[in-house]
């Protein structure tokens, strides 16, 4: 009886062994810990960029077909120039205005409308000094009872009249002499600088009708094509940028503490598993999150793991955008 309970035991003990370790083999598969690396999994993702133009238009050339690799300062298309041309004309012509106008002001006035100003003056003065005369006999003759007080009321009206006559040609030299007023001329400053603002702007319209590609990379989509009449803003096509690739992973806390930015790392594709691309951490999200439907299983359903961003150093087009990989990450590096 004592021997069939110590074999039970054994059987048990052997039993409970070889369960554990087909757990801890099954743990380490499922979840990719090992001592040395960290299996994950996880899918690419590449930047991509959706492009249009800052002005409106009607679109007059499209360089390239979906699909195609376009150079970073290639043109892709084209709206056209005609409108900003002839809006850029006549920005120049009244850049010209503005500048004439401010260099009228600031040269004052002409020498011959001074002269003009002096000799009206002279003028005034002389009819004046006739007046005077005229004003002082009929004052005598008033006095001899020669003219009547309405004779020499007259000439004293007529003399007054030239005083101020005389006075309005003496203020009009002095402003002719002092020039252009200074808020006059700081309008005239302020008119050229709008207007050469406006030049500015319309040179800008013409730059931007043609949609230059911001970087290496494949046209993934042509939304428009020739002929279309686009709004400001409104997207021509996408483009997918070569160098910006990585790879989103997701971990549990328990793997979160074996990680670290910079860390090496290998990305392997089921098309080329013998060839892997390099690597490293770029990003490891401080904020939990439920397992995303893409990378999800039946145990990690409601699991709150943390997304980490895995860098492609030298991406090639055998990374595809949502292309599924696996991660190795060596934790000894």
């Amino acid at each position: 009886m004592i021997k069939k309970i110590i074999v039970l035991l054994f059987l048990l003990l052997i039993l409970f062994g070889g369960g554990y370790f087909f757990y801890q083999y099954y743990a380490e598969t499922k979840q990719g810990v090992g001592d040395d690396c960290l299996i994950l999994y996880g899918n690419v993702e590449i930047r991509r960029v959706n492009l249009g133009f800052r002005v409106f238009g009607r679109i007059s050339e499209i360089f390239f077909e979906e699909g195609g690799f376009i150079k970073k300062g290639e043109m892709i298309a084209c709206l056209d120039r005609e409108p900003y041309e002839d809006t850029y004309a006549v920005a120049v012509a009244q850049v010209e205005i503005a500048r004439e106008n401010c260099a009228k002001l600031e040269a004052g006035y002409r020498s011959q409308e001074i002269k003009q100003a002096r000799a009206t003056l002279n003028g005034r003065i002389a009819n004046l000094n006739v007046l005077e005369s005229d004003l002082k006999r009929s004052q005598q003759l008033l006095d001899g009872k020669v003219v009547t007080i309405q004779e020499f009321e007259n000439v004293e009206a007529r003399r007054d009249e030239a005083v101020a006559q005389k006075k309005i040609a003496e203020e009009n030299l002095n402003l002719l002499l002092e020039g252009y007023r200074k808020e006059d001329i700081a309008a005239a400053k302020s008119q050229l600088a709008e207007a050469k603002a406006n030049l500015k702007k319309a040179e800008t319209a013409i730059k931007d009708t043609i949609l230059f590609c911001p970087n290496d990379g494949i046209l993934l989509t042509r939304i428009e094509e020739v002929g279309s009449v686009v709004n400001a803003g409104q997207i021509i096509a996408t483009i997918s940028l070569k160098d910006a690739v990585w790879v989103y992973v997701y971990v549990s806390e328990l793997q979160l503490g074996r990680l670290a930015p910079g860390m090496k790392a290998e990305i392997y594709t089921d098309t080329q598993p013998d060839k892997p691309y390099t690597g490293q951490v770029g990003y490891i999200s401080p904020e939990a999150e439920f397992t995303p439907k893409n990378v999800e299983t039946t145990e990690l359903r409601t699991a709150l793991v943390y997304r980490v961003r895995i860098i492609a150093d030298n991406p090639d087009n055998g990374l595809r955008q949502g292309m599924p990989v696996t991660v190795k990450l060596l934790l000894n590096q």
